[in-house]
């Protein structure tokens, strides 16, 4: 059941990197082309471990800063309430929502919290050189591990804020004669994206999808890693670590991908 859990959030994070791709190329790439190309890059840059640990670490790194900076971007441009925004994040409301509003505030919920990475986080731990025999070392580790820890989601609470607050502030309550376009305004990555090239001009199209592409990678690799981790210790399998990447990728991107394929855009970002 975890691992099920693991694929239904890598689907999503695979969808939304093809979604970046297909913007950035002009819609040239279509979506399933997209999802082919992210198994290609993730299988890469997965493997960049095999030349240590930190390495994989600081391009993670360089991820998340172009998330900060893309999305930190967008957050300035579109200038949302900011009294409002800090209001939101310690008292819950929805003024005006309906039952549909709510669940869909659930699912954010939902998304942007990640249980899976719990597993990722704790392999991560034990793959670290400590003389766990020494109480001092470990009560040392115990605290930078905190430190790790509680920076990561600070970052990534910004990050989200910065990404809801756009959604929220650019398409709620907006009409379709607003955004230019020929269907319902229903917030998606896809229209999200239509609504900057008609409020900001193409240069803040490119600029987020940049920002879903630098996430959507992230992501990705973090749900690869997480479903590894989890298939190792469930299952006890004692593989070469291509068989395993490739076995677990392969549980992840098969139904991804068929659903791309035989899908349209809108039912995928709905």
């Amino acid at each position: 059941m975890i691992e099920v859990a693991i694929i239904g959030s890598d689907m999503q994070e695979v969808i939304g990197t093809a979604i970046a791709i297909y913007l950035l190329s002009n819609r040239a790439i279509p979506i399933w082309g997209g999802v082919l190309i992210t198994i290609v890059d993730t299988f890469t840059f997965l493997f960049l471990d095999k030349y240590g640990l930190r390495k994989l670490e600081s391009f993670f790194g360089l991820l998340i800063t172009v998330m900060g900076v893309t999305f930190g971007f967008e957050y300035i441009t579109s200038k949302p309430n900011a009294v409002g925004v800090l209001e939101g994040m310690f008292v819950p409301w929805c003024k005006g929502c309906d039952s549909r509003a709510l669940l869909q505030a659930v699912g954010i919920v939902g998304a942007v919290i990640m249980p899976h990475n719990l597993y990722l986080h704790s392999a991560l731990v034990k793959s670290r050189d400590i003389d766990r025999k020494k109480r001092d070392k470990v009560r040392d580790a115990n605290k930078y591990y905190f430190i790790e820890a509680a920076i990561a989601l600070l970052v990534s609470f910004v990050i989200n804020v910065f990404v809801v607050a756009v959604f929220a502030h650019g398409l709620y309550q907006t009409t379709n004669q607003q955004v230019q376009n020929d269907e319902y305004v229903d917030a998606d990555l896809y229209k999200g994206a239509s609504s900057w090239v008609c409020t900001y001009g193409l240069a803040a199209m490119y600029i987020w999808a940049v920002g879903i592409l630098a996430a959507g990678q992230s992501s990705t690799m973090t749900g690869t890693y997480a479903g590894q981790f989890t298939m190792e210790g469930f299952l006890n399998l004692q593989w070469a670590r291509w068989k395993r990447v490739l076995f677990t990728r392969t549980i992840a991107i098969v139904p991804t991908f068929c659903l791309a394929f035989f899908s349209n855009l809108e039912d995928l970002t709905v």
